[in-house]
């Protein structure tokens, strides 16, 4: 029983999966679990902390949350649909329903929204990504092998000519992506404008020579102006876009993905996630928002590195590559990010555990190679090249000097 002195469980009831958004909490509470999970339900639909007059049974049981299991610290709550916005693709009442006020609440210690699964109703009013995995590698030309990318180090401070040298020579060694790092935008070193147009000619030039690239431009800014800059940069030469989805906005991610005059894939950036979803008793999985971003239409997106590197959550990792590719949503698959600390020696590591569709991307791990950008390029493709082909890194050093370079100066894993 809640305070207002309804009952939300309804542990025993079949649920119709079109007509509920499911939601699991893991929750730390010195009450009983039991009414833990009765107060989330209930400040998270039809209740309040006293009996009210205008609540009446039909509101209850047409609109109020129910929790249908209870496991260990597990809790699961389902919405009914109705209580979520007609209005079209709205991210922003969605997670005000199941990532509202449930955090501020006295009685818990911690809850934290660990999945959640949508009906059809909603999951229809999304586009999903407009390019995706396939159409990305359809533009690379490359139909198998995992994307091997870098991003532009130091992420700040080089100008615009350097930026594109960084890009020309990364793709000189073989990359197959580049990007902004998630703080650079349009700074006075390194303007915007003047920066896209550098690199745009950077990979026109990579083109004529035979060797595929795109670099996303980051266009992370005030709401109200992105897809204005979006459509600059794009007819300044970008062939990709990054966006910050934690600081911009997942509605940022969608106005650029349904704008039809935005023909070049979304990079999405996950910058400031940490502070959401690190704590593991308190805040919200990378999960909901991995899901939330493919439905907005990101095209892209950092899921750490699958138990390596600087940025691993570990197990949860695979379950948002799971969410960039699975087939249970009505959507292309977006292209998984492996990022954070990745240099050639963990390479293999990644593909085994990621499989071949994916973008294998180091900043640091090109750029701090003895023999610089290139060099650090050429590493990268050599090891992604020899993860493919199932040969192991060391065996395949033999013959590539710039992989044993790598291995020599950090490692195998």
């Amino acid at each position: 029983m809640n305070t207002a002195g309804y009952t939300y469980l309804h542990l025993d009831e079949a649920t119709d999966p079109d007509r509920y958004v499911v939601c699991e909490y893991r929750v730390t509470t010195d009450l009983p679990i039991e009414k833990a999970a009765d107060a989330i339900a209930a400040e998270q639909s039809t209740g309040t902390w006293t009996g009210i007059s205008t609540l009446d049974d039909g509101i209850l049981h047409d609109l109020g949350a129910r929790v249908t299991r209870i496991e260990g610290d597990m809790v699961t709550v389902e919405f009914p649909v109705d209580d979520f916005s007609i209005e079209v693709g709205s991210v922003p009442q969605i997670l005000s329903v199941i990532a509202g006020n449930l955090f501020g609440l006295g009685s818990l210690k911690g809850v934290r929204l660990e999945d959640v699964s949508f009906p059809k109703e909603i999951l229809s009013g999304y586009k999903g990504p407009k390019f995706g995995a396939e159409g990305m590698r359809k533009m690379l030309k490359r139909p198998e092998k995992p994307l091997v990318g870098t991003i532009v180090k130091p992420k700040i401070g080089l100008s615009p000519k350097k930026t594109a040298d960084y890009v020309y020579e990364s793709g000189a060694g073989g990359l197959t992506n580049s990007k902004d790092d998630e703080t650079l935008v349009d700074q006075r070193f390194c303007p915007i404008e003047d920066r896209t147009v550098a690199v745009a000619e950077a990979i026109d030039r990579l083109e004529s020579e035979g060797h595929m690239m795109m670099h996303a431009i980051n266009v992370s800014t005030r709401g109200d102006r992105i897809v204005e800059l979006a459509e600059k940069v794009q007819s300044w030469g970008a062939r990709e876009l990054m966006v910050d989805v934690i600081t911009c906005g997942f509605g940022a991610v969608q106005a650029l993905a349904e704008d039809p005059s935005i023909k070049v894939p979304i990079h999405v950036h996950r910058t400031m996630h940490g502070a959401i979803t690190k704590d593991p008793l308190h805040g919200i999985a990378m999960l909901p928002l991995t899901k939330l971003v493919r439905m907005c239409g990101g095209d892209a997106l950092h899921i750490g590195t699958l138990g390596a590197g600087k940025m691993s959550a570990g197990a949860n990792d695979f379950k948002n590559l799971d969410a960039c590719l699975g087939n249970d949503v009505p959507y292309k698959g977006m292209m998984p990010v492996c990022s954070g600390g990745v240099y050639p020696g963990i390479v293999r590591d990644i593909v085994d555990r990621a499989g071949f569709d994916v973008q294998i991307q180091a900043g640091g791990g090109v750029a701090g190679h003895p023999g610089g950008v290139r060099a650090g390029a050429r590493a990268m493709s050599q090891a992604v090249d020899a993860a493919f082909e199932g040969i192991d890194a060391e065996k395949y050093a033999e013959t590539h000097r710039e992989l044993k370079e790598a291995l020599d100066k950090w490692g195998m894993r």
